[in-house]
């Protein structure tokens, strides 16, 4: 239950919460008015998505492999204090933490450009 599989996040267009998908489970989403809320959420789908699968003798996909390369995490970012500050505001406008808000933020901006 705890492999990696890859999720996907992308807000409401018309603002009203978000989605997450988790691509390599076909169907597998969910939605939730909060960032916060959001991960509990798609961690609860996946669960029941393969749960549903091995009581139904359904082959489940395994996640893609994960590259060899070794990424510490974390990284610095240095940015003006005013984005600094907008970027808490809404955060906490999300309920959610700087990081959850700057993680999904990041994951949202990838997904668009690939």
């Amino acid at each position: 239950m705890s492999l990696p599989y890859r999720v996907e996040i992308y807000p409401e267009p018309d603002g009203s919460g978000y989605t997450a998908e988790a691509p390599d489970l076909p169907g597998c989403l969910t939605c939730a008015d909060t960032l916060a809320e959001l991960w509990e959420m798609i961690e609860d789908a996946k669960r029941g998505w393969l749960e549903v699968a091995l009581e139904r003798g359904l082959s489940i996909p395994e996640p893609p492999p994960v590259s060899d390369e070794v990424y510490s995490d974390k990284f610095l970012v240095r940015m003006p204090k005013t984005l600094h500050r907008r970027l808490v505001e809404r955060a906490r406008r999300e309920r959610a933490s700087l990081n959850q808000f700057v993680n999904v933020t990041l994951a949202e901006a990838v997904g668009r450009s690939t």
